[in-house]
């Protein structure tokens, strides 16, 4: 019975390829029909090409089988991928997703080989923006948002929650755009988790803190030199400890709150840099260091005056620390024009060692420290006029107050000068008479 069943099988196989041969025989027979021809020339002809004409379907058709072969491996590739992956069409149609892009944007609904418009199935203007710009500039596109999931199940609502989508997108070919989503919400919570923590801390600091410098102070009235010369030392290292922790819970409240209430006033910036560099003057000095003021007279924004005077003051204390002997730290004030209308810009440039280029990306991150040519040791940070120099935390501070007030900074190194290189630009301004320099 076995061997009957193997025999009637090869017949069968025998029979579908012998079917296959004239079926292949009767196309070419059709495919040369032009050619046919009383003359033994163009029956040579047929003869030649058919075998060729077969040899190449043959490759053809293991060209697409190959290829077949190459896209499951690749969707395979994609369905275990880490990352959530789709692709649409010229007109936003849903082509494939895998698993995790199912999961991030809810698309319970979609089964693969539907071919539906992904706006039916995610409601995210974000998510629809970015691939029209990905289709429309040709370029491959970041962006983040939180993504708020659709629930048509009322019971599931609960269960539903918002995430932080991160998205990369590129174009493909025929109008095509490909993206790769990311759930950054673990991350986030991580993050905001850290901040708490570190926020309790620092309020837990500040009492002891607080009770040690009363007890260095009881001690600085009751020694004598040379003994009291490490009081001294201590008080200071207790000063720096508590405006660390002082300027830690001020960025934290920054952040949680971008839209710090601010206690706005018309400000003249001239006016406001100046004092600030007034007040580092007597450091300034002992290393010969001399302000050259280049720009606007009498330029008026609406901001936090005190809040812009810490910005210069610690932006101008950076530059006081890593300028060599003798040299001139350079402030030039303009007027720009930008797609959202005319800004100030404030360059503060010095001459010193300017940053590594590693570091720039980094420089406004809390308790990053770049290179360590730029790092000062305690006895020079203790002796900062500033309560945030030397932190680690005077640039995130800067950044915060900046973006409070709806402008924006940026750090490069100044191509003439070699030096550090910090630009600002602010918006709301109300006056502007022309230019004029001062020394």
């Amino acid at each position: 019975m076995l061997f009957l069943g193997f025999f009637l099988g090869l017949v069968v196989g025998l029979g579908f390829w012998v079917w296959q041969q004239v079926h292949l025989n009767w196309y070419l027979e059709r495919l040369l029909q032009p050619l046919n021809s009383h003359s033994r020339k163009i029956n040579h002809i047929r003869l030649l090409l058919r075998p060729r004409l077969r040899q190449d379907m043959s490759m053809v058709n293991k060209q697409r089988q190959d290829l077949q072969q190459s896209l499951s491996m690749y969707q395979e590739l994609l369905n275990f991928a880490p990352v959530g992956y789709l692709q649409v069409d010229e007109e936003n149609q849903l082509l494939w997703c895998n698993q995790q892009a199912r999961e991030i944007l809810y698309l319970q609904r979609w089964q693969p080989g539907q071919v539906r418009l992904l706006l039916e199935l995610v409601r995210s203007y974000e998510l629809d923006q970015l691939i029209e710009q990905t289709r429309d500039w040709q370029k491959p596109q970041v962006q983040e948002w939180v993504f708020h999931p659709a629930c048509e199940d009322a019971r599931e609502m609960t269960a539903v929650k918002s995430m932080l989508v991160r998205a990369s997108s590129l174009p493909l070919t025929t109008g095509q755009v490909g993206v790769f989503l990311e759930n950054c919400q673990s991350v986030l919570d991580m993050k905001q988790e850290r901040d708490r923590s570190f926020s309790d801390l620092a309020h837990e600091l500040r009492t002891p803190l607080t009770a040690i410098r009363l007890v260095v102070e009881t001690l600085q009235t009751r020694l004598e030199p040379p003994l009291d010369r490490w009081v001294n030392r201590l008080m200071q290292e207790v000063d720096r400890l508590i405006n660390l922790v002082q300027s830690w819970l001020e960025l934290t409240q920054m952040e949680n709150n971008p839209t710090m209430q601010l206690n706005l006033e018309m400000v003249e910036m001239r006016s406001l840099i100046l004092s600030a560099w007034e007040t580092l003057e007597p450091i300034a000095q002992r290393q010969s260091l001399s302000i050259n003021y280049t720009g606007l007279e009498n330029i008026y924004i609406q901001a936090d005056k005190f809040q812009l005077y810490q910005v210069f003051v610690n932006l101008l204390d950076n530059s006081i620390k890593y300028s060599p002997t003798q040299t001139t730290i350079d402030i030039e004030t303009k007027i720009i024009s930008t797609d959202n209308g005319q800004m100030l810009e404030i360059n503060i440039i010095d001459s010193g060692i300017g940053f590594a280029v590693a570091d720039l990306p980094h420089v406004f991150e809390r308790f990053y420290r770049g290179d360590k040519a730029r790092y000062r040791s305690p006895l020079n940070e203790v002796n900062s006029t500033t309560g945030i120099a030397g932190s680690g935390l005077g640039l995130a501070i800067v950044q915060q107050i900046i973006i409070a007030h709806n402008g924006a900074i940026k750090a490069m190194n100044h191509p003439e000068t070699g030096g550090a290189w910090v630009q600002l630009q602010f918006s709301q301004i109300m006056t502007n008479t022309p230019s004029q320099d001062y020394s």
